[in-house]
């Protein structure tokens, strides 16, 4: 279940019909599927073929339990993602549970929340993992345990079954975009990424350089890793700027 970019409400209710979905009509087994490529996967729709594709949300049995891992609640955007969550989910008649890592570099106690859940009678979960790789010992027990794993935004686990989120090349891609447009006399330009490794970073990094580059009349000058941390970032930034 992929989707191009679109707003946050989309999202959760393509998550939690994802997850719904899994439930109840299935998707193909991991050891069936390539490593995932959610920028380029075929079978990839946007969030408005839903219906069309699957009908209407499905019926489920009132007080299923869904549970969703994010990153860290210290960033707006996943404090944002769990409150819709919680909306959706009350309004469907599930039950919900969102907890996340005390930060955006704590991958194994993201590891721990994920794996504690599996134990707590979830019948799907909704896992926002901070790298490629931190929570595949995760999604394993739930597959052994017979639970749903959907992979939503924006690290992108290679054996996930079930994927929601942005095309993250087109994130950087129209970043680019704003500054062709709006700067037409071009100038030189710094990029601050994300943590290394992590497919997301990796694409809109790429997006981004590949695009403004291509204008002509840009110079990137810098492109440094800041780990998803505002701290580093500023630090960064700041030395660039020196």
């Amino acid at each position: 279940m992929l989707t191009r970019e679109e707003p946050i409400k989309h999202i959760l209710k393509s998550c939690l019909v994802g997850s719904v979905l899994a439930l109840t009509v299935g998707f193909a087994q991991a050891q069936d599927l390539a490593p995932l490529n959610s920028d380029s996967e075929p079978d990839r729709m946007d969030w408005s073929e839903l219906e069309a594709s699957f009908g209407p949300f499905p019926d489920v049995a009132a007080g299923t339990k869904v549970g969703g891992v994010s990153k860290t609640l210290t960033n707006e955007y996943w404090r944002s993602l769990g409150e819709g969550y919680a909306n959706v989910a009350k309004a469907k008649g599930l039950e919900f549970a969102y907890q996340a890592a005390q930060s955006e570099g704590d991958q194994l106690g993201q590891l721990s929340i994920a794996e504690n859940l599996i134990t707590q009678g979830f019948a799907a979960l909704l896992f926002s993992p901070q790298t490629d790789a931190n929570l595949i010992p995760a999604v394993e027990k739930a597959d052994a345990a017979g639970i749903s794993v959907l992979n939503v935004n924006d690290a992108v686990i290679p054996s996930a079954k079930n994927y929601v989120g942005n095309v993250q090349k087109g994130n950087g891609v129209n970043v680019a975009q704003w500054f062709i447009d709006n700067r037409p006399d071009g100038g030189k330009v710094a990029v601050i990424e994300g943590q290394p490794g992590v497919y997301a970073a990796g694409q809109r990094t790429a997006g981004f350089t590949e695009t403004i580059t291509a204008a002509g009349n840009f110079e990137v000058v810098a492109s440094i890793p800041a780990d998803w941390s505002r701290e580093l970032a500023f630090n960064a930034a700041a030395t660039i700027l020196q």
